[in-house]
């Protein structure tokens, strides 16, 4: 008889006691993530990996609730998680290189692609970039330059098709021509973002708040959230096999 391809437990140890891989997944609430990868690495087996699927807490931290602290990283997937393919990697103080090599093959044998943080930040890598585009995001709808709806078609109709394929990098080197990127950043020099860019967030006002909430309900048009998370779980998957097709990848 085949065994099953999942099992539930409503106890914590039971569910990690045969693991050889156990993906914390609870609440960004770092009280609880301590207490709970305390918890795991008290039951699980001692060769097992425990990762954890935070945002932004940073993995030495978690492994100070940990005995075995050097089998314990950041493994940050991105939602929706059953489709996009990013896991950003991200080893702690005391994490050993054995256990980022082995998380690096484990992700990738699901058909993830692994990204590697060389160094142990707030934030990691695309969470700081996600958080520049909406800080200017949220100060554009404060100082009343355009709408939610103004914002992202800015982004989904110019920018975000080209990252999809290119990345902002790839995009930069395009945009040079045969010069490159050298040629680029002499033409459209970054010294000038300066006079644009904001640091910090706007202060997050109730007018503010209750701005940026009632219009993207009037964004939805009526759709209901399952509808919206259906369109864009089936977008996703068309656009990741067509720059799979046109990019030779298999995965």
């Amino acid at each position: 008889m085949s065994r099953p391809h999942f099992a539930f437990s409503l106890d914590l140890a039971t569910a990690v006691a045969a693991a050889d891989w156990v993906q914390e997944s609870t609440p960004e609430r770092e009280d609880l993530k301590l207490e709970v990868l305390r918890r795991v690495d008290a039951a699980c087996p001692r060769d097992a990996v425990i990762a954890s699927s935070t945002s932004g807490i940073l993995p030495s931290l978690l492994q100070t609730a940990c005995g075995h602290p050097e089998r314990v990283l950041v493994g940050h997937p991105f939602n929706p998680v059953h489709i996009l393919p990013l896991v950003e990697v991200v080893g702690g103080e005391h994490t050993s290189t054995e256990v980022i090599v082995h998380a690096m093959a484990f992700y990738a044998a699901l058909g993830k692609k692994p990204l590697r943080c060389r160094v142990e930040a707030p934030g990691f890598i695309t969470n700081r970039l996600q958080e520049a585009l909406y800080r200017e995001a949220f100060h554009l709808v404060n100082d009343g330059l355009a709408t939610t709806a103004e914002l992202d078609a800015a982004i989904v109709d110019g920018p975000g098709l080209r990252w999809a394929l290119l990345g902002p990098s790839m995009v930069y080197l395009l945009q040079g021509g045969r010069g490159g990127m050298l040629h680029a950043l002499s033409q459209f020099s970054p010294e000038q973002v300066d006079d644009w860019a904001h640091i910090h967030y706007p202060e997050l006002t109730d007018e503010l708040i209750e701005a940026l909430d009632a219009q993207t309900h009037e964004q939805a048009e009526g759709r209901s959230l399952a509808e919206w998370e259906a369109l864009r779980d089936e977008f996703l998957i068309r656009c990741i096999q067509l720059r799979n097709e046109l990019t030779g990848l298999t995965s």
